[in-house]
């Protein structure tokens, strides 16, 4: 059996096509080695969205200091003649080594943000277009979804159990991004084994059809796992089921889950069912189907923990966050595209959120810095880092601990409508100098 691939995309042929097409024409016309600047960002929020995050920044650096053009990789684009001999010299040779800032992991972005600047030579830097989107597209998507979950859970645990819902390696990287948006936990043993994140998990119906009784299934699991564990109760009838488990595991009993039906009112009854036979302290798990949406009608709901799966990682129905990576500056001059409805803004920029003295954001600060920077005010923050010098990541760049906390304190500093999820205009206005 083979060792299974990374989650961080270390393969060179995950480059685009079309961006050897383009490489190997600048080499031809020595256009490829002129200095110039990428940008990535968002033209719009996903529809009904108000605040996006950032996350997968730390994928795209491993990802980036891997991306090298292997003997095989280079003898199959030979062999297709996708490029010529003097490109496929070029790739053999490839290392970036370039300058990359961005707003750093768990940083909350909106329209226009300059989430990544990318600089360095065109050759060296249009070959991770692809690289750079699939990760920052994915991992976003992902966190932003999970973010507004957390917030409407206010409090209340959620697992990350989505590994049966997407590619097993996006099921990896998924994890990673709900965690760092908020989920305590994941059901994922790679995330865990890869990123540290504390992994849960209890048995599924096929455990309970496998015995010959709903108390034969429940005694095997608090016989291994002790009566702390959680015990599937809706696999035939719930309040029988609840009954049983109380049986069998005493009032001791650490969590009973509801997966199905409408478990609210379930949630509800389950309650007032443990609290009768003394299991006082029985906490009420409920998952199936669940979405931002969903977990906000069951806060009134004696619900204690909540488990989502489909939603987080196809990230509730907004599956990418619209990232685009687009050239800004040739050679310390701005171009911009112009096209209708995908323009963007000529030149490498910058970037400050600006707060009330309460904390309170107001306005995303974008400006060129070809140009003034904006007059500094008491409660501006800027918001770029520097990620990559000279082709090598910085030292001390934020942990994933450091992104969860990045995030909390950015949702609190949102006004109080940025945070509801009904549609509206983005939490604060980017303003653009």
């Amino acid at each position: 059996m083979g060792s299974p691939e990374p989650v961080t995309a270390s393969t060179a042929l995950l480059t685009d096509h079309y961006e050897l097409t383009m490489l190997g024409s600048a080499l031809a016309d020595g256009t490829a080695e002129r200095p110039c600047v990428f940008e990535v960002f968002a033209r719009r929020l996903p529809d009904g969205r108000r605040y996006g995050v950032v996350a997968g920044t730390a994928r795209v650096l491993d990802a980036i200091a891997d991306f090298r053009f292997t003997d095989a990789e280079l003898a199959q684009l030979e062999a297709t003649a996708v490029v010529d001999d003097a490109t496929l010299a070029w790739l053999a040779d490839y290392e970036f080594s370039g300058d990359i800032d961005g707003y750093a992991e768990g940083e909350l972005y909106f329209p226009g943000s300059p989430i990544l600047t990318v600089t360095g030579s065109f050759g060296e830097c249009v070959l991770l277009e692809t690289l750079v989107l699939s990760i920052l597209n994915h991992d976003s998507a992902v966190a932003s979804a999970a973010a507004r979950m957390s917030g409407a859970a206010h409090g209340r645990p959620i697992i990350e159990m989505g590994g049966r819902r997407t590619h097993e390696y996006a099921a990896v990287a998924a994890a990673r991004a709900a965690y760092l948006a908020g989920f305590a936990t994941t059901s994922n043993l790679e995330a865990g084994r890869r990123y540290g994140i504390p992994t849960r998990g209890t048995v599924a119906h096929a455990f309970m059809l496998l015995h010959d009784s709903e108390e034969a299934a429940f005694r095997a699991q608090v016989d291994k796992m002790g009566a702390d564990t959680t015990l599937l109760v809706d696999t035939y009838d719930i309040t029988a089921g609840i009954e049983t488990a109380v049986r069998v595991a005493g009032p001791e009993l650490g969590a009973i889950r509801i997966d199905s039906g409408d478990v609210g009112p379930l949630a509800r009854r389950a309650r007032e069912q443990l609290d009768s036979l003394g299991a006082k302290d029985t906490r009420i798990v409920v998952s199936g189907d669940l979405d931002e949406h969903a977990i906000a009608a069951l806060r009134a709901e004696p619900v204690d923990a909540y488990g989502v799966g489909t939603s987080v990682v196809t990230g509730s129905g907004a599956p990418t966050a619209g990232m685009v990576y687009k050239l800004v500056e040739v050679d310390g001059k701005p171009v911009a595209k112009r096209s209708a409805h995908k323009e963007s803004r000529g030149g490498r920029k910058s970037a400050l959120r600006r707060h009330r003295g309460t904390g309170t954001a107001v306005e995303e600060v974008v400006w060129a810095t070809s140009g003034a920077a904006p007059e500094p005010e008491a409660n501006d923050r800027p918001l770029q880092i520097p990620l990559i010098r000279a082709g090598r990541p910085e030292p001390g760049l934020p942990t994933l601990d450091d992104a969860r906390q990045r995030l909390r304190r950015g949702l609190v500093s949102l006004p109080w409508e940025g945070l509801k999820l009904s549609h509206g205009e983005p939490a604060i206005p980017t303003l653009f100098l």
